[in-house]
This record gives C-alpha cells, structure tokens and sequence, in this order.
C-alpha cells in the first residue's frame, strides 16, 4: 500500500478535498477526476452504508484521488470496516484527548500497534504488500471541535500515528457558544484557529479545515494545508442555481 496523500504532507504540501455524502458511484467517479487530491466519505452526518461506500471507493479507481472515511465515531469496529473495505484513512470525529487519539490509532492498526482485526476482503485482495504497509500508510485525522480539543491538542497530537488535526469550524463554533453560523468576525472564535495552527506547528504536524469557497484563501493563507472546500452537495445546488438564474434572466 502506497498513500499519495500521506506522502505530500509529509512534504509539506497542501492538500485539496472535498466531502461527498451522496451515495453513488458516479458521484466519486466523476469528482476524483477533477483533480481534488482525496474525497471524505461522510458516514458521521451521511446516510452511507458499508456496501455504498464500497461502491463509491471502487469508481475512484484509476484516479489519483485517495478515499477518506470520516466514520459513524471513534468506535474500533466502524474503523476496522471502512479500512476493510479501502478506505486509505480516516477523519475521526471529537477526539477531546490524548486517549481518545490512542483509541483511533489502535483502531486503524495491526498488532502489535493496534488492535485491527485481520481479514482477507477488499483492501488486502489487490494488494500482496498490504498487511506489511497499512500500518504506516494509513493516514489517522483527528477533528478539532471543541474548546477541550484544542486545549488538550498538543497531547493529542504527540500520539504516535495521529498524522494531522482538522478542524470542524461548525462544531467548533457551536461549542464555543456563538451557535450557528460560525462567527468570522469574532476575536475568540478566530484565535481558537489560531491557536490550533500554533499547537499543530509546535508539534510539527499538519493542520486543515472544513473550509468553503469564500474561506478557502484564508485558511491556505493561515498556514492550514489540509483542507476540504465545499462538498459535493453544495457544488450541485450552487451550479443548479447558477443556471437557474441565467435561464430565468432569459426568459423575455
């Protein structure tokens, strides 16, 4: 097993994906090939299921976009499957601690470094070298959405086998209390980032965002590099009112 993905942030090269919670095949088909550099297959808020997003990783095939799961939790049986299934990593959800970040890393690894369970089905099939690879290619983000997060960060991140913290700017606003949406303009708000970019420097680790089309030069400019712009979901309703209105503005 060989991760691109892995490898450019070890670089220190920015990374561009994007969320994708539709379940269908043609969907991740079609965005892997647009140059995006991963995809997350939303599982947390998403409706996806095992087989679909097996099906989903299968159409990225050929692609040199690399599959990301963010998963149901932080639950080792949910890791263990989506890895199974070819999931190159995974973005974990609410890890508050530094043991929270060692329940994530024992999920995604083989003995003796974790507790992944071994079984012949998608990932190991293709490839002879799997089992001897995964381990360190596999990538391990943890999210950053709350107070408690960044606080015990620097913890979290020292964990051997965390590769990266990103950040959920929703969750993270909510939980500072400036509710929905988040509050760009607030002080407090902005040197949480802030502080997570300072954390995540002094540890030598990468950080990212959920970041949109109107933040992304922002959170690049910052010094995060492992970003998602958008989602598959918003790049649909925003190209089908871009046309709405130019058909609408046509109509005599």
């Amino acid at each position: 097993m060989k991760n691109p993905l892995k490898e450019k942030l070890k670089k220190g090269e920015a990374v561009i994906g994007t969320f994708v919670s539709i379940g269908h095949p043609d969907i991740t088909e079609r965005i892997s090939r647009l140059g995006f550099d991963w995809l997350v297959l939303d599982s947390e808020h998403g409706t996806l299921s095992y087989e679909t997003m097996k099906g989903m990783m299968q159409s990225m095939g050929g692609s040199s976009c690399i599959p990301i799961v963010r998963p149901q939790w932080n639950d080792f049986v949910v890791i263990k499957r989506v890895l199974d299934i070819g999931a190159y990593g995974v973005l974990v959800p609410w890890v508050n601690s530094k043991e929270e970040a060692e329940m994530a890393v024992r999920a995604c690894k083989y003995p003796p470094e974790g507790i992944r369970g071994f079984a012949g089905r998608r990932a190991q099939k293709f490839d002879p070298d799997y089992f001897k690879t995964a381990n360190d290619e596999i990538l391990i983000a943890v999210q950053v959405e709350t107070p408690k997060a960044i606080e015990n960060l620097g913890e979290i991140l020292s964990v051997p086998g965390v590769d990266v913290c990103y950040v959920g700017p929703s969750d993270l606003s909510c939980n500072l209390g400036f509710g929905m949406p988040p509050k760009w303009n607030e002080p407090r708000y902005l040197e949480a980032f802030d502080q997570v970019l300072a954390t995540a420097k002094q540890c030598g680790k990468p950080a990212g965002m959920f970041a949109t089309f109107d933040n992304i030069d922002w959170a690049l400019e910052k010094g995060f590099i492992f970003n998602t712009v958008g989602s598959a979901e918003s790049f649909m309703v925003q190209g089908a009112q871009m046309a709405l209105a130019k058909a609408r503005g046509a109509v005599k």
